[in-house]
C-alpha cells in the first residue's frame, strides 16, 4: 500500500483513537490508500473541485481527496469518535476540509455550498446508503446541486441502481436512478479491503445527473412504480389497480400490453404512465 501523504497510517488512527467499526452506523473503513485514491479518481479531476463526502471515519478518503487536489471537501460524519482523526487531516491541509457533525439523511448542505457546484464521493455507511441516494434523487428543482456521485453500495444495491428492463435486479430503484441520471458500476471491492469484512462484495457506481429527464411528476412516476413492482409477477391490469384508475389506460400511454409485467417495461414506459396518470387526476380536479 502506496502513502498518498505523510499522515499516519489508518491503522494507527483507528487504533489511537478507539474507532472500532459500529454495526449500528453502517461502519466499515476501507484502510486501502491505493483503493481510496482509485475511488477519488474515479470523480474525474478533482482541481478546483468541490466534494461532499458522507460517512468518512477515519479518512481514507479524504485523505485521497485532498492529495488528488481537491480545492473543498466538506465531510458529513455523525460519529463524533472520528472528528479528531478528521481534524488532524484538516490541519495537513489547512483551510480545505470542513468537518460537520451531523446526520446526512436530514442535513441541508445547501446553504454551505451557497450556489457552488459540487460532486458527492462517499463510501456509504450501508444501513443509509439506498436512503441517501433517493433522498439525492428526489431533489426539486432540478438538475440538483452536484454534478455528479461516485458512491459505494453492497453489490446487490449497486445491481438494483443500474439495472435495465428484463434484467432480475429492474425494479423502482432503477426506475428512479436511470430516470434522473446516467448509472454505471466502474468496479467491485473485495470484503477483505475492509474493517471489518462484510459479508459482501462491494462496488463503487457513478451516477450523473441527466440535465433534462424525461417530461414528467416525480411523485406520480414513484407511485406507477411503487404499484407495478409492488406486485412484480403480476400483470399490470392487475398491479396497478391499486391506483385507482384503469390500468388498461395507463398501459396504453406507454404503447404497452396491460398483460405484460413491470420487469420488461422501460423506464420510458414508466414516465409515459406517470405523465397519463398526472393528467388523469388533473382532469378530475379541473
Amino acid at each position: 500500500m502506496s502513502a498518498i501523504d505523510d499522515l499516519p497510517p489508518l491503522r494507527e488512527v483507528i487504533r489511537e483513537h478507539s474507532l472500532s467499526a459500529r454495526k449500528s452506523l453502517g461502519q466499515n473503513f476501507l484502510l486501502d490508500l491505493n483503493l481510496t485514491a482509485r475511488i477519488a479518481r474515479a470523480a474525474g479531476p478533482l482541481e478546483d473541485s468541490t466534494v461532499v463526502e458522507v460517512g468518512p471515519g477515519p479518512g481514507g478518503l479524504t485523505r485521497a481527496l485532498l492529495a488528488l487536489g481537491a480545492r473543498r471537501v466538506i465531510a458529513v460524519e455523525r460519529d463524533e469518535r472520528a472528528l479528531a482523526p478528521l481534524e488532524a487531516i484538516a490541519k495537513r491541509y489547512p483551510g480545505r476540509l470542513e468537518v460537520v457533525c451531523a446526520d446526512a439523511q436530514t442535513f441541508d448542505l445547501r446553504p454551505m455550498l451557497a450556489g457552488e457546484r459540487a460532486k458527492i464521493v462517499a463510501n456509504l455507511p450501508y444501513n443509509i446508503a439506498t436512503q441517501l441516494l433517493i433522498n439525492w434523487l428526489t431533489l426539486e428543482p432540478w438538475p440538483p446541486w452536484y454534478d455528479m456521485m461516485v458512491l459505494m453500495f453492497q453489490r446487490e444495491v449497486a445491481e438494483r441502481i443500474v439495472a435495465h428492463e428484463n434484467e432480475e435486479a429492474y425494479g423502482r430503484l432503477a426506475v428512479l436512478a436511470n430516470w434522473r441520471a446516467e448509472t454505471k458500476i466502474l468496479f467491485d471491492i473485495s470484503p477483505a479491503a475492509f474493517v471489518p469484512q462484510p459479508k459482501v462484495t462491494s462496488s463503487v457506481v457513478r451516477l450523473v445527473p441527466r440535465q433534462q429527464p424525461e417530461a414528467c411528476d416525480r411523485r406520480a412516476l414513484e407511485q406507477v412504480a411503487a404499484a407495478a413492482f409492488g406486485q412484480r409477477r403480476k400483470m399490470l391490469r392487475q398491479s396497478l389497480k391499486s391506483l385507482g384508475l384503469d390500468p388498461a389506460r395507463l398501459a396504453a400511454a406507454a404503447d404497452v400490453e396491460a398483460t405484460r409485467r413491470a420487469e420488461t417495461i422501460p423506464v420510458s414506459g414508466f414516465v409515459a404512465m406517470a405523465r397519463e396518470l398526472a393528467d388523469i387526476r388533473a382532469a378530475k380536479q379541473s
